[in-house]
């Protein structure tokens, strides 16, 4: 950092799927490890759930990861907030009345029927597609910064 700048502001995203059960709770609860203190995370469903699967629960804890306190939430409860990205996970909602600087739709299988290690194969797939992200989101923040006057 260049002294005198200010520090980043934590980067905040969106992740949206339609139960807000599985893939966008996942990418959520990645998203704040992989980005620790760096990234706001936050997920919700276009027609939420209630719960978050208990399958997602388990795939998760075997990372480390607990999302049994975690609740399916609905797109109305974040709508006033403003995100850097939000992520369509699989839905690809328009999702109108979410402000963000950027929006990428990610065609991830909703694995909720799935057996249990293609449920991995798509845990592990958000994880990575996260880490892209929040990489790309990082330099696209330092790109901003350096051009800044």
């Amino acid at each position: 950092m260049k002294r005198g700048s200010l520090p980043a502001r934590p980067l905040r995203i969106l992740f949206v799927c339609v139960e807000n059960a599985n893939r966008s709770q996942m990418a959520e609860a990645f998203a704040r490890r992989i980005g620790a203190g760096r990234v706001e995370a936050w997920s919700a469903g276009s027609d939420p759930a209630g719960t978050v699967n208990p399958r997602a629960i388990e795939a998760m804890r075997e990372r480390g990861i607990d999302l049994s306190r975690q609740r399916s939430k609905s797109i109305g409860e974040v709508a006033g907030l403003e995100f850097d990205a939000v992520v369509a996970l699989g839905s690809g909602d328009d999702l109108p009345g979410v402000r963000a600087r950027t929006r990428e739709t990610w065609s991830i299988p909703d694995p909720r029927d799935m057996l249990p290690e293609e449920f991995r194969g798509v845990r592990d797939l958000i994880e990575a597609s996260v880490k892209g992200l929040i990489g790309r989101l990082e330099e696209s923040q330092v790109r901003g910064r350096i051009s800044a006057p």
